[in-house]
């Protein structure tokens, strides 16, 4: 079953360390601490598992697992376009872990099976992994949350730049968190914090540059996503009112994640003038000879 294949694939999915976690095992050794970073590995497996486990549930495709001290990082290839509530229970599923985890732990030790100061490790280690993944800033649990709750008022392309800048303004932050500690009486500086705090500046920085890849993705996938919806047998569907001198390429910036729309087109006197629904935008839109056109001049 497993001949022929890489020794850190299981079950189709393949899991290394990040150079983080990497760094941190070999300091791990030097310093005398392998037992408690061993047990960080075990958390943030478990905590991972979590998420794997989840995105499976719904049929998501997971490629990859990278290991970082504080989490992992997924690369997925969930369908387009799937519903946020999928995307917020998979996020969910990580921290989760960690819940049951602290549970066991402080069981065990009030039993007498882990030792005081061990079982005291334990249960924090899983508390900060846990509570440092809801921070609000991605590729972190908290930061996919956060983007599921502000999609909900805003249209996915502008959620997606609140979120990725909200995340850029937070990891840069943390640097500089990591920069004060520099200047404290104390001196020295908490390595750990920035190289995380570098990690997730370069994520959100990708993040923010590949926006407008994972917009033009959310809409090359609404087809299938509403195609009950446009069936009758889905939820009603979400107006838009604009006026008939809003530019293809506007309209469908106003589309919302979880909704099929039917754009209200009006005429100069706020009457409407004709309704069109989104699938015949999206084939202008696609057209790259009829995107920068108004509405008026496409369906008049």
């Amino acid at each position: 079953m497993w001949r022929g294949r890489p020794w850190n694939e299981w079950f189709g999915i393949r899991y290394r360390f990040h150079p983080l976690f990497s760094i941190l095992l070999l300091l791990s050794v030097w310093t005398g601490y392998f037992i408690e970073t061993a047990t960080l590995f075990g958390i943030v497996l478990i905590h991972e598992l979590g998420h794997v486990a989840a995105a499976r549930s719904f049929g998501w495709r997971i490629r990859e697992v990278q290991l970082l001290p504080f989490g992992g990082v997924a690369s997925m290839e969930e369908p387009g376009g799937v519903p946020a509530v999928q995307e917020l229970v998979v996020a969910l599923a990580g921290p989760l872990q960690n819940v049951w985890m602290m549970a066991v732990g402080s069981f065990l030790t009030a039993v007498g099976l882990f030792s005081d100061p061990w079982g005291s490790y334990f249960v924090q280690a899983n508390l900060l992994i846990a509570l440092f993944n809801l921070l609000p800033m991605l590729p972190l649990d908290g930061g996919k949350v956060m983007q599921v709750l502000v999609g909900l008022w805003l249209p996915y392309q502008r959620t997606i730049q609140v979120t990725a800048g909200t995340s850029l303004l937070l990891s840069a932050l943390l640097i500089g968190a990591a920069g004060v500690h520099l200047l404290s009486e104390k001196g020295g500086i908490q390595l750990n914090w920035l190289m995380i705090g570098l990690f997730l500046l370069y994520s959100n920085w990708y993040e923010w540059r590949s926006a407008p890849y994972r917009f033009m993705r959310f809409l090359v996938h609404r087809e299938a996503r509403f195609k009950d919806i446009r069936d009758g047998n889905g939820e009603l569907a979400g107006p838009i009112v604009v006026s008939g001198n809003r530019k293809v390429t506007e309209v469908v910036r106003l589309f919302m994640r979880d909704r099929y729309h039917l754009i209200y087109v009006l005429n100069d006197k706020g009457r409407i003038r004709y309704v069109v629904p989104e699938r015949a935008v999206l084939a202008h839109y696609f057209d790259e000879t009829k995107r920068g056109k108004s509405l008026a001049e496409l369906f008049a």
